[in-house]
């Protein structure tokens, strides 16, 4: 895999032009995705869709990446998020993924993240 902090970046960028086919695509065919307290999604397509629905409650969104760890089997990203609601108010928010990996896809995402002052 290539620099693992620029990998995480690309996944931002995806995330942040609202591409949720773009983003389902680093995941495996029958991978997991979980959302904070979320049930989890599994399978590409479900992904897909339940990040497109996401997508739909926010205006916008910008990551950062100001720590990464990658073990070889797991990656662990601290990351920033800075959306923008559709009001317009602006609403930064601290988390943690953690990816299990299966090569260079996902087998595993999962987001730590409180996003209350999101829809507060």
């Amino acid at each position: 895999m290539q620099d693992t902090k620029k990998w995480l970046e690309s996944i931002g960028k995806v995330i942040d032009a609202k591409d949720a086919k773009g983003f389902s695509e680093f995941c495996t065919d029958g991978g997991e995705f979980r959302f904070g307290n979320a049930e989890p999604v599994f399978g590409r397509k479900n992904i897909e869709d339940y990040v497109a629905a996401f997508f739909g409650m926010i205006g916008s969104s910008q990551h950062e990446v100001p720590n990464c760890w990658n073990t070889g089997d797991n990656i662990i990203w601290e990351g920033k998020v800075t959306y923008t609601r559709l009001d317009g108010k602006v609403v930064p928010v601290n988390f943690t993924n953690i990816f299990y990996m299966e090569g260079d896809l996902i087998k595993r995402y999962l987001i730590f993240i409180d996003n209350t002052p999101l829809f507060a």
